[in-house]
């Protein structure tokens, strides 16, 4: 097994070669189709997806993949990816630039490296749970000490009632300075660059999830489900500063 350095330079190209792909797409009007679930996916969903699976073949012939578009493959490696290539396909159909590639490396279920990739503003951030660099230089939370001066972030409002209780949820907004729906994976990104406070999604999958834990922690914020429980055990995720974190589970339940 290689090095983490060398293992982020692999990250690194996973998100130079699939970025290529999205970046063709992107505000083309290209189709969309719709999965057995409703929700959309396009062509570069699945090239990208399958950019990043051959070359992960390629140099780990061993490892596991699980993805979003194209299942599980050697589900019992010990060291798994886990890819969602466009996290936000909805944004990137409508030519919004909040939407990004997740890429997580695991070892025995464990994230070791989380990568949240936008590739329309060639913005790289990857975290091993102790850093996060964005493009190769060192990032962290802000410091926020109260939630009247933060800025809280969801994806959808909708999925706040439908998922969790939104009278509680309602509690927090008006709590908070700023409540604004600037979702997916970006949002996770602005919290780990310290450009909003709290993050927020009610219902999440394992490839929406597992990228965001080293990021956030390497960022030094704190990562849990809407209960302040393991996030890699459950469907929501609240990411914060360590120092509000308290508060907002608090308010949610």
């Amino acid at each position: 097994m290689s090095g983490l350095s060398e293992l982020k330079t692999f990250c690194k190209a996973l998100a130079v070669e699939s970025g290529k792909v999205i970046k063709k797409y992107f505000r083309s009007g290209i189709n969309v189709e719709l999965k057995a679930d409703s929700s959309p996916v396009t062509i570069a969903d699945k090239k990208a997806e399958e950019i990043i699976r051959n070359m992960i073949a390629k140099e780990f012939p061993g490892h596991g993949i699980l993805g979003e578009e194209f299942g599980d493959e050697n589900p019992d490696a010990e060291y798994k990816w886990i890819i969602d290539p466009i996290d936000g396909t909805k944004s990137f159909i409508h030519g919004m630039i909040t939407f990004g590639t997740l890429i997580a490396l695991t070892k025995n279920g464990k994230p070791l490296l989380g990568v949240i990739n936008q590739p329309v503003l060639n913005e790289f951030l990857i975290g091993d749970n102790n850093s996060t660099e964005l493009n190769g230089i060192k990032v962290k939370i802000r410091t926020v000490e109260k939630l009247e001066d933060a800025l809280l972030l969801t994806t959808d409002h909708l999925n706040v009632e439908k998922y969790r209780n939104k009278q509680k949820f309602d509690t927090l907004i008006k709590k908070v300075n700023l409540y604004r729906t600037w979702g997916n994976c970006f949002g996770y990104y602005l919290v780990a660059t310290g450009y909003a406070d709290i993050m927020t999604d009610p219902i999440m999958s394992v490839w929406d999830t597992m990228a965001l834990i080293p990021v956030i922690k390497g960022a030094g914020g704190v990562i849990t489900d809407f209960q302040g429980g393991d996030v890699m055990k459950s469907n929501s995720v609240i990411a914060a500063s360590p120092l509000i974190h308290p508060e907002v589970i608090k308010l949610l339940n």
